[in-house]
């Protein structure tokens, strides 16, 4: 195998024969670049091939499940993968269009150790990846991106016989039975399904209507141009939309799901946006009951509650705040045999007796329903007001070139740490600490915090704020956070803001 280059230029000779690969495109714990710009048709093969030659140096049992999300281009580049899988002796189980958790729960319903999904996940359009690991439920991290990286780029990938490819009919359903059990709501509910015209629509209003929940569609035909907004449960547009959903049914709330349905995020009957760490609080607090002396899992951008909430507290619930990040989670959540992480982008892992661990907005929704049955006289917009009040922004992401975010961030944090060893405040609050596991969480003497940190998939930096005191604290944050962000100048503008 030859190295793939950097850059080939479209509509060229090359450009159909030659691999070119953008290196920027291996991250933490995915790939993704944006196609065909940064990667085109022989480059995904030669990926498939070093993702092959990986499984053989780890000594990984030669098989995989594939899948890819439902957009224009996915088959394409799914079959180029599958065709770099194969040249290194891989058997490839083909299991069609998919979200990413039924590509996850493939592999223990085909028993098989590996999996590559196909998916931009929530990038919009134009944007295409791979979500790939080798030990149930976990999928790969830095160290295996890293390792992945290197046999691509330096052209290590080894070709043996062996490959073979098989279609595979009916996990879809299988999934789907799985999710459902024997479980049918005893109390009614109506429920917006928003899936943004994306690959959840293939999934979730059959599921709701198999759990006795009365769907109100939304944005539910499949359509891969995305024509209303790009299925992303982050974005406050898609958010907003869910809410006027609620309003102009009477729903009791509304779940959405982003692009390959891993994340879930939801809206109240009152047509309240929850921030997904807010609705981990309230399943937390549920689980709680059932399940006291648990270990619950939060990222960074997470709100404090987990560790602060008194009816957690209550039921001795320990908090472990961790790497944001799919793989991170679901890595620590088995490493530390948690019942469940939460992540404020809307990844809930789910483990124990409610869950394999990896990450699924349908396995979420089905948790909400049956929450729901388990407090028949509250509603969504009772269980938030029963949550001690906190004033939190949502996830905002600067621009920043991913050549020089990391650098930045280190910069970023270097900076904050050094406020906090000078005595300076943030929001007009004294510094309690500055934690540093990922980026830089800033706690301040009121159980308040700022959070700056690089995202693993786009070119930016993410910042999130959270105050217990008020909304002007929060801002008063999120304005000192940024003043110092604003010392770097090849930061760009915010995504959104408040």
């Amino acid at each position: 195998m030859t190295k793939p280059a950097p850059s080939v230029s479209v509509n060229t000779w090359e450009f159909l024969r030659d691999a070119m690969i953008t290196p920027t495109g291996f991250r933490e714990y995915d790939a993704r670049w944006q196609y065909p710009e940064a990667i085109n048709l022989p480059g995904i093969t030669a990926l498939g091939l070093g993702l092959g030659t990986q499984m053989h140096a780890r000594g990984i049992d030669p098989v995989i499940a594939v899948g890819n999300d439902y957009r224009d281009y996915s088959l394409s580049i799914k079959n180029a993968l599958m065709l770099g899988l194969m040249q290194a002796g891989i058997a490839v189980k083909d299991i069609g269009p998919a979200l990413s958790p039924m590509a996850y729960f493939s592999q223990f319903h085909l028993d098989v150790p590996a999996v590559a999904m196909v998916t931009a996940s929530h990038n919009p359009n134009g944007w295409t990846g791979v979500k790939m690991g080798f030990e149930r439920p976990l999928t790969h991290g830095p160290d295996e991106m890293n390792e992945l990286r290197e046999i691509v780029l330096e052209g290590r990938g080894q070709q043996r016989p062996g490959g073979s490819y098989e279609f595979i009919e009916g996990v879809r359903e299988a999934y789907l039975d799985d999710l459902v059990g024997d479980f049918k709501m005893t109390r009614k509910l109506k429920v917006v399904c928003a899936t943004g015209n994306g690959t959840a629509s293939a999934f979730a209003p059959e599921l709701f209507e198999r759990l006795g929940v009365e769907v109100v569609p939304s944005h539910n035909a499949l359509d891969y141009t995305f024509p209303h907004y790009n299925p992303n449960p982050e974005a406050m547009e898609m958010l907003h939309d869910m809410s006027d959903s609620v309003k102009a049914s009477g729903a009791d709330f509304a779940l959405g799901f982003d692009g390959d349905g891993d994340r879930c995020g939801v809206v109240d009957d009152e047509g309240e946006e929850i921030f997904a760490d807010k609705v981990g609080v309230i399943m937390a607090r549920d689980l709680a009951k059932i399940y006291p002396g648990s270990t619950f899992v939060a990222d960074v951008k997470s709100t404090g509650l987990f560790a602060s909430d008194p009816e957690l507290q209550k039921h001795n619930i320990k908090a472990d705040y961790w790497k944001t990040g799919h793989s991170h989670m679901k890595r620590r959540v088995k490493e530390i045999g948690a019942l469940a992480g939460f992540e404020k982008s809307g990844h809930y892992f789910l483990a124990g007796d409610i869950g394999r661990g990896y990450d699924c907005g349908m396995r979420v929704a089905v948790e909400i329903c049956k929450l729901m049955d388990r407090n028949p006289d509250m509603s969504m917009s009772d269980l938030r007001k029963a949550l001690p009040q906190t004033w939190a922004t949502p996830t905002m992401s600067p621009y920043c070139a991913d050549e020089e975010k990391y650098d930045t961030l280190d910069r970023l944090v270097a900076k904050l740490v050094a406020k906090h060893h000078a005595g300076d405040t943030i929001g007009g609050r004294t510094i309690k600490e500055v934690v540093t596991v990922n980026g830089a969480r800033v706690i301040l003497d009121n159980g308040a915090w700022g959070l700056v940190r690089a995202s693993s998939n786009t070119p930016n930096l993410v910042v999130v704020c959270e105050s217990p005191e008020s909304e002007d604290e929060m801002r008063a944050i999120f304005a000192d956070i940024d003043a110092v962000i604003r010392t770097e100048t090849n930061v760009g503008d915010y995504d959104q803001t408040i």
